[in-house]
């Protein structure tokens, strides 16, 4: 998740114009190399997506399957496999071999370090046209897709894998008891947006514990007292 979320940076900031954009998006690039350097990264996904590929195929002759949708699927799933076996490496490894984006990404882990007298040719990089500062970025990029779209996959199943049921936290507090055989992998909690808190979760094999917390501005809020109606998904592969 928390790739999901580095790479929607990326993607977000690479598809705008403003060197300041670019700067952001260069930044979030240098997170993702740093996320992704897991040596079992790729060995993970891969064991979970021929996982899903097995278990999706068992379902094709059932009833009621959608067998259009179901083949995309599959299809989407083996091209993920096939993308993450052509990669050689540890992901990122283009960006830790770049001498010049590994000095830009040295100052950049200090306070106020890419300014431009102590980066000028960073500097200068950022004020090229910005067809030419998207280019690079897409050759830095690319090689972060394979792994990109299997996160994607799996996190796409995990997060419709369950099926959400409608709770109340009394006092906002709310347990929930687990059992064993099918501890969830990933909680989804839904409020209602004119509600002013936010869940603190704590969780293991044997149950769920959800705290609601009252917000106002930025402070950091407190326990809230009243009942709280809320949504509850448990996502298990």
């Amino acid at each position: 998740m928390r790739l999901e979320g580095i790479f929607a940076r990326i993607d977000f900031f690479s598809a705008r114009e403003t060197f300041w954009d670019h700067h952001a998006a260069l930044q979030a690039l240098f997170e993702g190399a740093d996320v992704s350097a897991r040596a079992d990264l790729k060995s993970d996904l891969l064991q979970e997506l021929e996982r899903q590929k097995l278990a999706l195929a068992s379902l094709r002759h059932r009833q009621n399957v959608d067998l259009t949708a179901l083949d995309r699927l599959l299809t989407d799933i083996s091209e993920a496999i096939s993308e993450i076996f052509s990669c050689t490496g540890k992901v990122g490894a283009h960006l830790r071999e770049n001498e010049w984006l590994m000095s830009i990404k040295q100052r950049m882990s200090l306070p106020g370090g890419a300014s431009g007298f102590d980066l000028p040719a960073f500097h200068f990089w950022l004020h090229q046209p910005v067809q030419q500062r998207r280019h690079d970025l897409r050759q830095w990029i690319i090689p972060f897709q394979p792994i990109q779209n299997g996160v994607r996959i799996i996190l796409n199943l995990l997060r419709e894998s369950g099926q959400s049921i409608p709770y109340v936290a009394e006092s906002g507090v709310f347990q929930l008891m687990q059992n064993n055989s099918k501890t969830a992998q990933l909680l989804r909690v839904s409020v209602n947006d004119a509600i002013s808190c936010v869940p603190e979760i704590s969780a293991n094999k044997y149950a769920i514990n959800i705290r609601f917390i009252s917000v106002a501005g930025i402070t950091r809020g407190s326990p809230c007292d009243c009942d709280t109606s809320f949504e509850l998904t448990l996502c298990q592969l």
